[in-house]
């Protein structure tokens, strides 16, 4: 049974810290105006953060004293004005990821969703901030998070996608989109969209690579689907979009009949095999657990893949 996703990504260039909020606010609408229908419409990392400046000192400097205080009560201005804008457009909205204050001083790169309601869906604190130069602490929770009717949604930021133990994570926690923001201005975009369709298909899931624009970024966002196939890009650096109606259900009828009708990857044993030893993490793979949840089911970043 069919299960569709419409999603409106945007590729633009970062919008500079202090820049008024109606601006953004705008351009969000704009995008729906120009594509109606979305249920969901994302930006790309820091979208609302660029920080300026001559020196990586001055850059961070101005990261820390423009970071929001994320908290359920939405008490921070601009995380309340965010919600109330995911409410007036009736739209799921991902404005890019934010500059978080943590509570003992932290400084966390975080991707927040907001419903079409207003209420915040879930929050992701990037794992592997780009070192040395992100001056930003990691994070220390997965995150997946669902939108009614439409499916399972997993978040990942940028240098995540180098790391193929977060993508896996979020398979396994049952997303069947990944949806990774990006801020790359470097050559290695290149290698990033390789690992785009890596992720996609060794997880057997969608995967959304959202880039900044130039001048900026580099741009080349992708949608992959789950055997690895591009279904749609922004082949420059130039500002653009990614619009798709995806179906999910796709996800469990290509992981049941294999990619390219061949590689069932989340079916790899039998009953009774053994566990596989991981040393690289202290522990194994129990194949009793190694599946995904199935529709309706929950599993938490806590929940172990290991025995």
């Amino acid at each position: 049974m069919s299960r569709s996703l419409d999603i409106l990504a945007v590729q633009a260039a970062p919008l500079p810290i202090g820049t008024p909020f109606a601006v953004f606010a705008e351009q969000a609408r704009a995008a729906l105006a120009d594509h109606p229908g979305a249920d969901l419409l994302m930006f790309p990392e820091l979208h609302l953060f660029h920080a300026e400046g001559d020196s990586l000192d001055i850059r961070n400097a101005a990261l820390r004293a423009a970071a929001a205080v994320l908290t359920p009560q939405l008490a921070d201005p601009l995380d309340a004005a965010l919600s109330a804008l995911a409410r007036d457009l009736g739209v799921c909205l991902i404005p890019g990821t934010l500059c978080e204050a943590g509570p003992q001083g932290e400084l966390f790169n975080t991707a927040r969703v907001y419903g079409a309601d207003g209420a915040v869906l879930a929050s992701y604190r990037k794992i592997f901030p780009w070192r040395p130069s992100e001056p930003y602490d990691p994070g220390d929770s997965f995150v997946v998070f669902d939108l009614p009717g439409k499916g399972r949604l997993g978040l990942t930021i940028c240098y995540d996608a180098w790391f193929p133990e977060v993508s896996r994570q979020v398979a396994w926690m049952g997303a069947e989109v990944i949806l990774n923001l990006v801020k790359t201005t470097t050559a290695d975009r290149a290698q990033e969209l390789v690992l785009a369709r890596a992720n996609a298909i060794v997880n057997q899931t969608f995967l959304l690579s959202l880039n900044c624009a130039g001048p900026v970024g580099m741009g080349q966002s992708l949608l992959v689907d789950p055997e690895g196939w591009v279904q749609a890009a922004c082949d420059r650096a130039e500002p653009g979009v990614i619009r798709a109606r995806l179906d999910l259900a796709e996800v469990a009828a290509i992981r049941q009949r294999g990619t390219c009708g061949e590689n069932r990857l989340w079916h790899p044993f039998r009953p009774g095999d053994r566990p596989i030893a991981l040393p690289a993490y202290g522990g194994s793979i129990d194949p009793a657990h190694w599946a995904p949840p199935g529709p309706g089911e929950q599993r938490s970043d806590t929940e172990s893949a290991m025995a």
